[in-house]
This record gives structure tokens, sequence and C-alpha cells, in this order.
């Protein structure tokens, strides 16, 4: 396939979505295995709790094309319109096309059912998640930060809408504002580094959390780059999924290496390898993910490299 030139805001651009795949199909046959001795190479074998395909991407690229379609199809990405096409995309891939899904997801799902077919379908959802949350129902799990990527691709120059957008798009399945907190912080990451080919914005987006928050995520970095990314091995509460990606990203050199340490991460490991490859893709760009990697991988429904590389372009080009 032809990516764009290497260098170029459009490479990156293309890294992001591709990046997260590559990352979600890596780390597929080690979920929640004892995590890779250091003369073990992860590679895409497929199988894990799919059982997957060689080069299959899981629920974490799944849910991320849906957000990615609805940007593509929408000009407004809080339109109501937008909204409810995420959401009734969301339920689609659960009935068509989820081969593994969150409890916390599936519960939100579940309950906005009812709404599938009318105009408030998204604020049903984030209804629901908010409603479990207050009852005391854990929900900062790291659902919605493996799929809030490709939003950056439609605010490359508005982080602040971005902020919002995040959050929004997190709300739709979970109510906790730690999850919600964790996308602002992410997506910026992701933005700035399409924008600047650098990955400074992880920080910078800790002033776009509420200035209460500010330094609890601040620290939470801190531990991050202090520790490598086994140390953060109950990464499906959704802070230390982030820890896990982030460690990865600022411990190792390179889009390889960093993918791979994420998947050393252990535990949700396909998550974290997400998480961690749409910054590494929107960093490095899509020239430098291996070309094994971009041959192989493939998921649902029916996208092989060239359609997600047409799919980040599509969203990019829809809001520059």
């Amino acid at each position: 396939m032809s990516l764009p030139l290497p260098g170029t805001a459009d490479d990156r651009a293309v890294g992001v979505l591709l990046g997260a795949a590559c990352g979600d199909a890596l780390g597929v046959p080690y979920e929640f295995r004892p995590p890779l001795r250091e003369d073990e190479t992860p590679a895409m074998v497929g199988g894990g709790l799919g059982p997957y395909a060689p080069g299959e991407y899981s629920d974490d690229t799944q849910m991320a094309v849906c957000v990615a379609e609805a940007l593509r199809d929408h000009d407004d990405p809080l339109s109501p319109e937008a909204l409810a096409a995420t959401a009734r995309a969301f339920l689609r891939w659960r009935d068509e096309g989820a081969t593994d899904i969150g409890n916390q997801t599936a519960r939100v799902l579940g309950e906005a059912e009812h709404a599938r077919r009318t105009d408030r379908v998204a604020q049903v959802m984030a209804e629901g998640a908010a409603e479990l949350y207050a009852a005391g129902v854990p929900s900062a799990g790291n659902g919605s930060l493996m799929r809030t990527g490709p939003l950056a691709l439609a605010y490359l120059d508005d982080p602040r809408g971005l902020a919002v957008a995040a959050r929004r798009f997190s709300d739709l399945t979970h109510g906790d504002p730690l999850a919600g907190e964790a996308c602002v912080l992410w997506c910026e990451g992701v933005r700035h580094a399409v924008a600047d080919a650098d990955l400074g914005g992880v920080r910078a987006g800790l002033d776009l959390l509420p200035e209460d928050r500010r330094d609890a995520w601040s620290g939470w970095l801190d531990e991050a780059e202090a520790r490598p990314p086994h140390a953060f091995g109950d990464n499906g509460f959704v802070v230390r999924a982030l820890q896990a990606a982030w460690s990865a990203v600022t411990r190792e050199d390179g889009f390889a290496p960093a993918l791979t340490s994420a998947v050393r991460a252990g535990n949700d490991t396909d998550t974290v390898a997400a998480i961690a490859g749409a910054l590494l893709g929107a960093r490095w760009g899509a020239r430098s993910i291996p070309a094994e990697y971009v041959s192989a991988v493939h998921g649902w429904p029916g996208y092989r490299a060239e359609g997600l590389a047409d799919l980040a372009l599509a969203v990019t080009r829809r809001h520059s």
C-alpha cells in the first residue's frame, strides 16, 4: 500500500489509527497472560481471547473505527447527529463485530438499546453511564481511553475544543471523571504529536484539566516516567493503563521499541498497546511502523491497513 511521505503531518495522522490498530493486534496474543520474558519478542500471531487471526485487532480498534467513521461523516463531532451516529455504531458493533467487550461498556450499551432508533440514543447512553457511576458502580475502566485517539484528527488546531470532545465521547460509556480526564490528556498528546511531531502534548494537556485535578495527574505522569510499564499491572484501571502506555512511550525511542515495551506491561496488553500505538503513530508516523505489522493488521468491519489510512485522512480532511 502507499502511505503518505515520511515526516509529513499526513503520515502522522495516518499513524494515529494505524498505530493503534497495530498495537492492538500485537498485544492480542498476550492478553491476561504472564508478562513476556525479556528474551521473548511479541508478534502478531493471533489467538488470545478471541481467538483472533494473526494480525487481527480487537475491541480497542473496533470502537475507535466507530468514532472515526462518525467524524468522517459529520462536520461537528459534538452535534447531536454525530453523537447519535457514534452511539448507534457502538450498538451495531456490539451486535455484529464485538470480539470482546468490557463489563462497563456492555452494561451501558445494553441499557441504551431501547433508545437505539431515537435521536436521544447518545443522551440516553451517557445518562446511563452517569447513573451507574453515581450508584457506585466502578466506572474508571480503560474502555473509553482506548478508542478516543481519532478525535484528535478532528481538532488539530483546537486543543480546547478537543478537550471538550474527549470528555463527551468518554462520557458515552464511562461516567467516572477519571476516564474523561485520561482521554483529555491522551487526545491532546496525539493532537500535538500530529501537529508538532513531539511528545509534549500529554504534559501540556494538564492545563486543559480542572485546576484541582492537575497535581494528581502530574504525579501519575511522574510515576510513569520513573517506572517500567509492568509496574502498572492493574491496567484495566484507566489511570494505570495511561501510566503503562506513557511509561513505554517515554522510556523507549521509536515506534517499534516503545510498542514492544507496551506489550510487556502484561495484563490488558492489547489495550495498553493500542493506547500507546495511537500516540507513537502520531509522533513517528505511519512510515515508522514495521512493514510486517502493516501487511498483517486487519479487523472489523473489514478494514486492512489501507482502509485505516484512508479513514484517518478522510477525518483529517473533513475537519481541516
